[in-house]
């Protein structure tokens, strides 16, 4: 069976799914991820591709092609990625593709982990959604756009990356060198900074349960992070106005509470202000089910477009 693999990279936890040819995952894996400079991410993506593969019951060098999606503004032709900084990899392009590819000797391709996310939401909601953006909140906030049936990089690669949108001058300050980005008002260290889970669990899901619970300082963090999050889904509506806008990332497994707290909050604003109510923002905004690796899978589905395109051509 000729499989795929895809890998998703985060800033604190690595997936990675095998997919054989009709679509079906044949097996996953999923670790914390190691990093802190571009050698040991390229590692800890070999050290991934290794266990899934056992996982598949196959050698590392029986599969058909490999897609790793990871933070970062990344150059899809060359294999690199830069301004990775959850990861360690700073503005000097690292050559994650060459050197996984060297390694293992498996076709390559690097994506930006949640453009990947993006094309993989597309292929779990059926395909049929063709025009959407992807809002990831986790480690870091950033969107994915899949527009008229196409991915949108951008001319330089940074399209969607609206976690660096100022939302607030005077706020806490991001690691991009600007004060008050919308990821370090909502990504999930945002909330744990604010709303700390002692007892381990998922910081967002810890905030829900409490806010659910009627603790007055929950319900109202809640309803901040929410009115944030409802100025990203309009700022990409009036941007570019997708069909469809899928909240993901590590933060929304917190649930529909969250969701729809996000709803709630464009619902106000439509009742505020005609133009949002004749843009119908809060009837766009979905989740996908729980369990879901968008981002995996979208690489995975990259790959094997890629690989197939290369084929066809030798």
């Amino acid at each position: 069976m000729t499989l795929v693999a895809g890998l998703d990279i985060g800033g604190t936890k690595t997936l990675a799914v095998a997919i054989g040819p009709g679509g079906d995952v044949v097996a996953t894996t999923r670790g914390p991820t190691r990093s802190g400079d571009p050698a040991t991410v390229a590692a800890h993506a070999v050290a991934t591709l290794g266990e899934l593969a056992g996982a598949a019951g196959i050698e590392v060098g029986e599969l058909a092609a490999v897609g790793i999606g990871l933070p970062g503004i990344v150059d899809t032709d060359r294999g690199e990625v830069r301004h990775a900084v959850n990861l360690g990899i700073d503005r000097q392009p690292a050559p994650l593709g060459r050197d996984v590819e060297v390694a293992t000797g498996v076709p390559t391709v690097v994506v930006n982990d949640v453009d990947a996310a993006a094309v993989g939401a597309v292929e779990l909601l059926g395909g049929h959604d063709s025009d959407l953006a992807y809002l990831s909140i986790g480690t870091g906030v950033a969107a994915g756009l899949v527009l008229s049936g196409q991915l949108r990089r951008g001319a330089h690669g940074a399209a969607g990356e609206i976690g660096h949108v100022v939302l607030d001058p005077s706020g806490p300050e991001c690691p991009c060198g600007q004060r008050g980005c919308l990821e370090v008002l909502v990504s999930g260290p945002a909330i744990a900074r604010r709303w700390p889970a002692a007892d381990g669990a998922p910081v967002a899901t810890h905030l829900v349960t409490a806010a659910a619970a009627g603790d007055e300082g929950a319900m109202a963090l809640l309803a901040e992070i929410a009115g944030h999050l409802a100025s990203a889904v309009q700022l990409l509506a009036l941007a570019v106005d997708p069909q469809r806008i899928v909240l993901g990332g590590g933060v929304t497994e917190a649930g529909p509470p969250l969701a729809d707290a996000v709803r709630s909050s464009l619902a106000a604003r439509a009742r505020a202000v005609p133009l949002l109510a004749e843009l119908a923002l809060a009837d766009r905004v979905t989740v996908l089910p729980p369990g879901a690796a968008p981002g995996a899978t979208g690489a995975a589905v990259l790959a094997s477009a890629r690989w197939s395109s290369q084929a066809a051509v030798t």
